[in-house]
């Protein structure tokens, strides 16, 4: 058997990640030799890891918040606000959902268990569900669903523009963007493959209220595939989706335009449902949370308008 397989095997607690990164890191031993991560382990031989002890973390917890939708001892699901880094990173180490979570979970600053099992992310301006695991185990049990895309995620999103059709399918390649390493950009070739399907769920006069659901996982996929079809999200600056969005209006609807992204603080992009698999218990758990308050003031204006514009 291929020795990273070998160890996923007999170490279930360690992801296959990091199974790799030990033997890239030559900490692996086959019968005191280093060897690659494709060499064959048979019976009788010696196998050996090494563990590098983890610094201590800085990052302390914080007494923020949360809206918990499920929890026991393996896991939880946690609704997300729109404004709130997921990970602590440079000039984001307070305020977010780690901190939080790390009081919540009763995790003191420096210990070696320093982030909660954060499986998947959220940008920061998108709102809505994440679940995270309470141990390594459950976690990797987590992380090989969503490999293999088993696990349900549908988003809510307001939209720039009228759709001919009601649903579609959008299938491309994604890498980072050529001119700027924060964002990402469709490409012909040497990207990672990015599938997003959507369906139209209201038309308004310039604007579509949609619901979204992921093939795959990619940084700011869904962000980048709206732009890419020309129906940027509503009120993302980064992907054209705010005042650029707006230029070619004149007069009062570009006022009106003005003044609604002049109250919308983040991007009108929700993720709504998740489902998925109990990783310990095997029960199917499906979870779905509406999109917050800004969000409804802003679909309920647009319908407003549609109707408006319709009488004219």
């Amino acid at each position: 058997m291929r020795l990273d397989r070998f160890l996923t095997q007999a170490l279930p607690a360690i992801s296959r990640n990091k199974v790799h990164s030990l033997i890239e890191g030559g900490l692996v031993f086959v019968n005191g030799q280093q060897v690659r991560k494709s060499w064959r382990v048979t019976g009788g031989d010696t196998v050996e890891v090494m563990f590098q002890s983890q610094e201590p973390s800085d990052i302390l917890p914080e007494a923020i918040p949360l809206e918990i939708h499920f929890e026991d001892e393996h896991l939880l699901v946690v609704n997300k606000p729109a404004g709130m880094v997921t990970h602590p990173a440079h000039g984001n180490f307070s305020g977010t959902l780690v901190n939080a979570l790390m009081h919540h979970l009763s995790i003191q600053a420096g210990a070696e268990n320093l982030r909660p099992g954060i499986v998947h992310r959220l940008d920061k301006g998108t709102s809505g569900l994440l679940v995270v695991a309470k141990n390594e185990r459950v976690h990797r049990k987590l992380t090989d669903q969503f490999s293999r895309r088993t696990v349900e995620r549908e988003y809510r999103s307001v939209v720039w523009g009228r759709f001919r059709g009601t649903e579609g399918r959008i299938e491309t390649l994604l890498a980072r963007h050529p001119g700027d390493r924060k964002r990402f950009a469709v490409v012909k070739r040497d990207g990672k493959e990015a599938i997003t399907t959507y369906r139209v769920l209201e038309s308004y006069a310039d604007t579509a209220y949609l619901s979204l659901k992921l093939g795959t996982g990619r940084t700011h996929q869904i962000r980048v595939h709206m732009e890419h079809e020309g129906h940027p999200v509503f009120g993302d600056s980064t992907y054209g989706g705010r005042l650029k969005r707006i230029g070619h209006f004149g007069g009062a609807r570009r006022k009106f335009y003005g003044d609604l992204l002049e109250g919308v603080e983040y991007f009108m992009l929700h993720a709504r449902t998740l489902g998925f698999e109990h990783p310990v218990t095997n029960d199917a758990l499906s979870f779905a949370v509406e999109p917050p308050e800004m969000f409804s003031k802003l679909l309920e204006t647009l319908r407003k308008d549609a109707l408006t514009e319709l009488d004219k």
